[in-house]
């Protein structure tokens, strides 16, 4: 707990929902994102579509709009909540459910446009070699190119996290107490902006340095000798 006065708050608490926030939508992001980046080097052309247009309109949607949408839209017009109406704590688990959901499509865009830029630095011999021995296009992807994309796109990849960790904070236009909703809270009840700015500004470097330097350092480590 962290005390101003005669207020206590959670500062702990709220950092480790950003946390949860940022590991459960990176999950979901990686997933869906190297799905997109399949569609788009799909030899289908519907999928390839597919896969264009979602990267296109998600990229230039505000990501406000995109949480907005999956609480008002979502749970509260089609009464999709991801929770037990029943349970004590649904209003608050719904709100966290959904704010992973919105981040992890928002950012699944910019984890297909990384994962397909990766494929790209792929010579385009050893894809070839593959479909002369056979390989379909699934299994050309699984064992050929995304090995190799991944291991190449690492430091880009940490980048994404990164953002993904800063974006969290938007969570509190629909009420997930994480930081930035804290950080609200102590603003509108404390006088002292400037301490509470740097508390919360340090707090997300400690968050986001150590995933720089450990993406940077795997980058290297594992980078494809070409």
């Amino acid at each position: 707990m962290l005390h101003f006065g005669d207020n206590a708050y959670d500062l702990v608490g709220a950092f480790w929902t950003t946390i949860q926030l940022t590991f459960l939508s990176a999950i979901g992001a990686l997933i869906l994102g190297t799905l997109l980046a399949a569609m788009r080097l799909s030899p289908v052309p519907m999928l390839t579509w597919i896969g264009t247009t979602y990267v296109n309109v998600v990229r230039n949607t505000p990501l406000t709009l995109i949480l907005l949408f999956c609480s008002f839209g979502l749970a509260q017009t089609l009464q999709i909540t991801l929770v037990d109406k029943n349970s004590p704590t649904s209003i608050d688990d719904s709100n966290f459910r959904l704010a992973v959901l919105g981040l992890s499509v928002y950012t699944a865009a910019f984890v297909c446009e990384t994962v397909r830029s990766g494929v790209n630095t792929v010579p385009l011999g050893q894809a070839e070699a593959a479909r002369s021995l056979g390989f379909t296009f699934s299994q050309n992807l699984r064992i050929v190119l995304l090995p190799q994309a991944f291991r190449s796109v690492l430091i880009p990849l940490g980048s994404v996290l990164i953002a993904l960790t800063k974006n969290t904070t938007i969570a509190s236009a629909i009420g997930v107490a994480e930081a930035a909703l804290l950080m609200k809270a102590m603003v509108e009840n404390q006088a002292d902006l400037l301490l509470i700015s740097g508390i919360f500004a340090a707090g997300f470097v400690v968050l986001t340095l150590p995933m720089g330097l450990l993406f940077g350092w795997l980058g290297k480590r594992m980078a494809v000798a070409r």
